[in-house]
């Protein structure tokens, strides 16, 4: 049955109808409706954020609760009115747009592999070079069961495969007060890389701001030394080999020659730098600390080791600046670089040329976004040169007067 969108501004309805045939590749697949069982599609089929399941209350009310990391009091209270409206079976009267689904598809598989009746909810996110199809699998109680992820080409099948070698890594690791959901499957279905894992506690109670942020370092700090800490040379290190090889990769376009040049101008100045683990993308969506002083950390596709030590830490305040507290990306990544003395204390970098650990981060996310053709797939920080390079290019010419 053809799965037909209405026509939408920022791709997201489109992206549910591709999103739909991947999970039910059945050719008596999945249709548009209104009314009757099926998922609810919130708020609507033309502005798609959230599918929810029919059919069981509880399971609809933790779909809505744990779809994404609300921002604002404001939006904490709207999900939780959601919530509240889904469990009293009142969402379904509200939302008319069904995703209505004749055959079995991943979300049956998924059961087997649990060995256990699950619910599958998902969240329609932007548009991003690296998104691909994540459920999250509910209990008809509404218990979280686990989250599954479905790597659909190149590049989010190696970052499925990514995840899973490191969450098996990880799970032998000393990692102080970070939790690390354990792997329930990983295979292939139709094609495609699955990864399955557990579901943390995210229901748990939170500590306080203060606590968090102090708990949060002490994660970064513990993820930073997980496989050791040495100090040394940076342009001499394997690093250095690594994000040079990662830029010349790039080619000839502009950006990449520019990139080339701050890498001169870090290897010029040679700072000792003290080198460690990663997450690779540490934000506020992909953690959280519990009262008990345990933090959650999940996503880890982009985990890697022998980096410059502190790079979670600069992530997640140039990403809390932008996708948070709304500054505006360039002023952003000019923070960023005036303040890496204080973001990069915990982690024993030299304070010299602190801030060019800060720069080569910049450098290194630069690499990816364009690596990833995220510009292309119309993500907005994806641009690299209207804001990361100005920014950069800016503090090395200040640096150098």
């Amino acid at each position: 049955m053809v799965f037909r969108v209405p026509p939408d501004g920022d791709g997201r309805a489109a992206y549910l109808g591709e999103l739909a045939g991947l999970i039910w590749p059945d050719p008596a697949g999945p249709a548009l409706r209104k009314g009757g069982r099926g998922w609810v599609v919130v708020p609507s089929a033309s502005r798609p954020r959230l599918l929810v399941p029919t059919g069981s209350g509880r399971a609809a009310a933790s779909a809505v609760r744990h779809s994404t990391e609300a921002v604002g009091r404001k939006a904490k209270l709207v999900r939780q009115g959601l919530a509240t409206a889904f469990r009293l079976g009142l969402g379904p009267l509200v939302f008319r747009d069904r995703l209505v689904v004749a055959g079995a598809g991943l979300d049956a598989y998924l059961a087997e592999v649990l060995g256990t009746p699950a619910l599958v909810s998902m969240h329609i996110g932007p548009a991003r070079a690296n998104r691909k199809p994540v459920l999250q699998l509910l209990a008809p109680d509404g218990r979280a069961l686990g989250y599954a992820k479905l790597g659909v080409d190149p590049l989010t099948r190696a970052l499925v495969e990514a995840e899973s070698a490191a969450l098996r890594r990880l799970a032998d690791l000393p990692l102080g007060p970070v939790t690390v959901a354990g792997v329930r499957h990983h295979g292939d279905w139709h094609g495609h890389a699955l990864l399955v894992q557990e579901a943390l506690p995210v229901r748990l109670p939170r500590a306080a701001s203060t606590a968090a942020e102090a708990a949060e370092r002490a994660a970064m700090v513990a993820v930073a030394g997980c496989l050791g800490v040495r100090r040394g040379s940076w342009a001499g290190s394997d690093h250095a080999a690594r994000l040079a090889d990662a830029v010349d990769a790039l080619g000839a376009r502009p950006e990449a020659e520019r990139l080339r040049a701050v890498l001169k101008t870090v290897a010029d100045t040679d700072p000792t730098v003290a080198f460690g683990a990663w997450h690779g993308d540490w934000n506020g969506g992909n953690s959280a600390v519990l009262a008990d002083g345990r933090v959650l950390v999940w996503d880890w596709e982009r985990f890697e080791a022998d980096v410059p030590a502190g790079y979670d830490a600069l992530h997640r305040a140039v990403q809390t600046a932008i996708g948070h507290d709304g500054v505006a990306a360039t002023d952003a990544a000019r923070a960023l670089l005036a303040g890496a003395d204080r973001t990069l204390a915990p982690f024993d970098q030299d304070g010299r040329d602190v801030d060019l650990v800060a720069v080569l981060y910049l450098v290194e996310l630069a690499a990816r976004y364009l690596r990833d053709r995220q510009a292309e797939a119309g993500a907005r920080l994806g641009q690299v040169d209207t804001w990361l390079l100005p920014a950069v290019e800016e503090h090395l010419a200040r640096r150098a007067r």
